[in-house]
């Protein structure tokens, strides 16, 4: 699709609203329409055997070239419109892809690069699905999983050291649900300094790609391929769609090439993300520092004061880290603290249980990054699946409960939690 001629001198947030659409190709439309189409008409037989190279990764796109659309389970005007449109919201980003959902995106982009035989080493907690793949589908397959405590810098970085075949280095940050920090420069620095592929009599292999799972702070306060990252991947249902209506997810990179191979996996699987979402998606990336913004005082606002109330055993929240290390991560790393934060209630699931049934405004519901605020109770739902002693070692206690806040009045909500607690 076209693209701004003041690209280079634009900030993200006017970047967003003006690169990645013609309004000559949709009849002057201010706006993107929906292309609601399967298939495409090429402009001769040599632009369909050049769309076909660069599909199969037999090429790479020039620099301003405009490629025939071939089919939509490859590409459509939509995603193309979307996927240049949320690169400047990820700085150090060259290229995106859109997926059906966010675990789509971290399914394929996991699948571009690994084979059996290979490593992949994951923090924990992390989401429970994305858990579920390594251990249940990657590992059956011959890909061996490592996982490694989040915000454990020394544990991460010895696991690096000495991971044989290590392939992919995956960090969730913050971790899900217990706000647990990594340090992403760091682990991409370990990864660097890593010996050259072939050095050490092994069988020659490429760097380790770093992948981070950026669905709790970004875009909007924390930039991972900034921070030497190779790729960024969203959930974008959470904070991107913003609204709890649309399932979607995206993965970002620095490297063309390895985008290349990103979309080629998205093309065989067909999980792209269709027309109608992609429309509704793109329609919501210029609000989404907005929303973000807003969720982020609301949660520090409320957070900072339900840390000192007698039923509380801990609020879990970054501007509330006792660890000088995590501090110190969350000052250097992220620009604001976010909308998530989790609360430890006194008396267990009885006590978290009650604090959800006795809830007004705030709804008892899984997802996250809504403009209305959810509360949910981790160890019964989105990590039901673990085993009790991998909940206890990662945290996620029987009082647990994560909260997502929306925009409304921090004031009311306050009143809300208050008194639901009263009913503990």
């Amino acid at each position: 699709m076209a693209e701004s001629k003041q690209l280079a001198q634009l900030r993200p947030d006017t970047d967003v609203l003006t690169r990645g659409f013609d309004p000559s190709l949709s009849v002057g439309s201010a706006r993107p329409a929906v292309f609601r189409s399967s298939t495409y008409v090429f402009s001769s037989p040599e632009a369909a055997e050049r769309a076909f190279d660069l599909m199969g990764g037999r090429g790479q796109r020039s620099p301003g070239e405009n490629v025939d659309l071939v089919y939509s389970r490859f590409n459509h005007p939509n995603a193309q419109i979307l996927e240049d449109q949320i690169v400047p919201l990820e700085p150090g980003a060259s290229a995106a892809a859109v997926f059906n959902s966010g675990m789509a995106a971290i399914m394929t982009a996991l699948l571009a690069v690994l084979n059996p035989g290979d490593t992949i080493l994951y923090t924990v907690p992390i989401y429970g699905g994305t858990q579920t793949l390594i251990q249940g589908f990657l590992q059956p397959f011959g890909i061996r999983g490592i996982p490694v405590t989040a915000g454990e810098s020394e544990a991460i970085d010895q696991a690096i050291r000495t991971a044989k075949n290590l392939k992919v280095v995956l960090i969730e940050t913050p971790a899900n649900p217990t706000i647990v920090m990594t340090d992403i420069r760091r682990a991409c620095e370990t990864v660097a300094k890593l010996e050259p592929p072939g050095t050490n009599g092994s069988a020659s292999h490429e760097r380790p790609i770093v992948m981070i799972d950026n669905t709790f702070l970004g875009p909007a306060f924390q930039h991972p391929l900034a921070l030497g990252a190779d790729v960024s991947i969203y959930s974008a249902t959470k904070y991107l769609g913003g609204y709890s209506d649309i399932i979607g997810g995206v993965a970002l990179t620095k490297d063309t090439g390895l985008m290349t191979k990103i979309r080629s996996k998205r093309s065989l699987f067909g999980n792209i993300l269709q027309p109608d979402e992609c429309w509704i998606l793109d329609t919501r990336l210029p609000t989404v520092t907005l929303r973000m913004n807003r969720q982020s005082k609301n949660a520090q606002r409320i957070a900072e004061k339900l840390a000192r109330h007698p039923k509380i055993r801990k609020v879990y929240y970054p501007t509330l880290f006792g660890d000088k290390e995590q501090s110190r991560i969350f000052q250097e790393q992220c620009d604001f603290p976010g909308g998530l934060a989790s609360i430890d209630l006194k008396g267990g699931k009885r006590a978290a249980f009650d604090f959800l049934r006795n809830l007004s405004l705030a709804r008892n519901a899984v997802s996250l990054g809504g403009v209305e605020t959810l509360a949910c109770h981790p160890r019964s739902t989105t990590h039901s699946a673990w085993s009790a002693k991998d909940l206890d070692e990662a945290g996620i206690g029987e009082g647990l409960v994560r909260v997502s806040f929306g925009i409304e009045d921090w004031r009311d909500l306050l009143n809300d939690f208050e008194h639901a607690l009263e009913q503990v």
